[in-house]
């Protein structure tokens, strides 16, 4: 199995005594950055050719003051946890340069969000160890706060995130302040991994949310049978089949060192 570091994010792999069992596979990662960069990092690793192709990026909120407002009185302590549902919030988070006191506590859906806060410097105080969504994270929030109520709560979104948990939060007696963090936009990719998905020359694509089920669909779709669709968890498949793609594999743990599990168990189930 894949460790992740708890201090930097970064993915680690153990010794395999020399085997390489994705050697040969060429694997579409559609995201870059710091997540981009580790998994590439972790699918050589194991022998595979990464090709790192972020498929998509965030545009600003609509309403910038009402952002910049709420991470001003993050900043200055006003809240006492942020919720974090995405790892493109935390790219939000690191271009404002946003301070999130020690006094703050953090909850992040998922290990991959979980990763990015860490590697972007902030911290991560639960993370949903069952269902890796704001319904999940929900539950976690009731267990680690069980008798506190009133608590200030900053839920950033993308606008197009339905508000499972902001209205959650405030049921249960929280004071919620929602706000759009960004939008989400498609990248187009470059006409050569169009042309090579499309000829089945690459062997694994990588789906880590319904944002990116969209793009790899539109762009790159109808994906051919011989190539291996890898979601990071059920929501993920839910929402790929929502948008018309297969997915093939789910990764166990909804984490990025679990689908990579998953592509070398297929991999190796294909040998």
């Amino acid at each position: 199995m894949t460790e992740l570091d708890p201090i930097t994010g970064a993915i680690h792999l153990p010794h395999t005594g020399g085997a390489k069992p994705l050697s040969g596979w060429r694997v579409l990662v559609p995201r870059g950055g710091p997540w981009g960069d580790g998994v590439a990092g972790a699918l050589r690793a194991r022998g595979a050719s990464p090709i790192v192709a972020p498929m998509i990026n965030f545009a600003p909120a609509d309403d910038q003051p009402a952002l910049e407002a709420a991470l001003a009185k993050l900043a200055a302590g006003e809240f006492d946890w942020l919720t974090v549902t995405s790892a493109t919030t935390v790219d939000v988070l690191a271009s404002y340069g946003a301070v999130i006191p020690a006094s703050t506590k953090v909850a992040a859906v998922g290990e991959t969000t979980a990763a990015a806060l860490v590697a972007a410097g902030y911290h991560a105080d639960i993370i949903p160890s069952e269902e890796n969504s704001a319904r999940g994270l929900l539950e976690e929030w009731e267990a680690a706060t069980e008798g506190q109520k009133g608590l200030r709560v900053l839920a950033l979104r993308s606008a197009i995130a339905k508000q499972v948990l902001s209205i959650g939060l405030a049921r249960i007696g929280h004071h919620v302040e929602a706000v759009v963090a960004y939008r989400t936009v498609g990248v187009p990719v470059a006409a050569k991994v169009i042309d090579d998905v499309r000829a089945g020359n690459v062997h694994a694509v990588l789906v880590t949310s319904g944002s990116v089920a969209e793009q790899v669909q539109q762009q790159l779709g109808p994906i051919p049978e011989s190539i291996l669709v890898a979601a990071i968890g059920p929501q993920t498949q839910k929402d790929a089949a929502q948008v018309g793609l297969r997915v093939d594999v789910v990764a166990r743990e909804r984490s990025a060192e679990s689908l990579i599990d998953a592509v070398v168990d297929a991999a190796t189930a294909r040998a």
